[in-house]
């Protein structure tokens, strides 16, 4: 029913900042605060992703720098504390990367990047060979699409389909991408369907309703 969702492909950054397995540490600072990025994909061969370093797998060695940690912490922070000591980034990768198709969803790479609690993605194709980067903020562009067009999909895909004969016109006004349906409709148990649907209108940022049924009582 729904037009087709934007996908990673959309908004993905195609010109990226990559490293092999062996740049060195200052190098890898150096080229991050060049492209004024918090992450860089590790590559190797002709480009398959195996690895990302971050900001995060670099900060144990400033960390640790002056510090004798005691055992607990030594058990707790293995890792870090081989970062601390790491110069490669074939030592201060994360690996396996976490990665994303191209093909997915802005709603699949949100829910990959929450769950891996990461800012930003390398895009990978089928073979795991790097086509770019996708940020937080590339998944929020959906959020700058402009409020008459979200009014037209939601009257075209949702509006239309749901309340076909309504007692009235239902009217469809979009502020700031906030949505209000009102109106007069035959069957007020599509209200709850109606906003499912609405919300996944991609730009969508919240939706109000005042419809009435046909006893004029109000469903919001």
């Amino acid at each position: 029913m729904h037009g087709t969702p934007h996908i990673v492909s959309d908004v993905m950054t195609h010109t990226v900042a990559a490293i092999g397995r062996k740049a060195n540490f200052k190098e890898i600072v150096q080229l991050m605060e060049q492209w004024k990025v918090s992450a860089l994909p590790v590559l190797e061969g002709e480009g398959r992703v195996i690895g990302v370093v971050s900001e995060a797998d670099l900060l144990p060695k400033e960390e640790f720098r002056d510090s004798d940690p005691d055992r607990s912490t030594q058990l707790r922070r293995l890792s870090d504390l081989a970062k601390a000591g790491a110069v490669t980034a074939e030592d201060l990768m994360t690996a396996p990367a976490v990665t994303v198709q191209a093909n997915a969803t802005l709603a699949q790479a949100a829910r990959t990047m929450a769950h891996a609690k990461v800012k930003r993605l390398p895009v990978v194709d089928d073979m795991g060979l790097l086509e770019g980067v996708v940020s937080r903020g590339d998944l929020l562009k959906v959020f700058l699409r402009d409020d008459e067009d979200i009014a037209e999909e939601v009257r075209r895909e949702v509006v239309s389909y749901l309340f076909r004969a309504p007692l009235a016109p239902v009217r469809v006004e979009v502020h700031d991408g906030v949505v209000t349906l009102t109106g007069r409709v035959r069957d007020t148990s599509l209200v709850p369907v109606a906003a499912r649907l609405v919300r996944a209108v991609e730009g969508v940022v919240d939706v109000e309703f005042e419809l009435t049924g046909p006893s004029g009582q109000q469903e919001r």
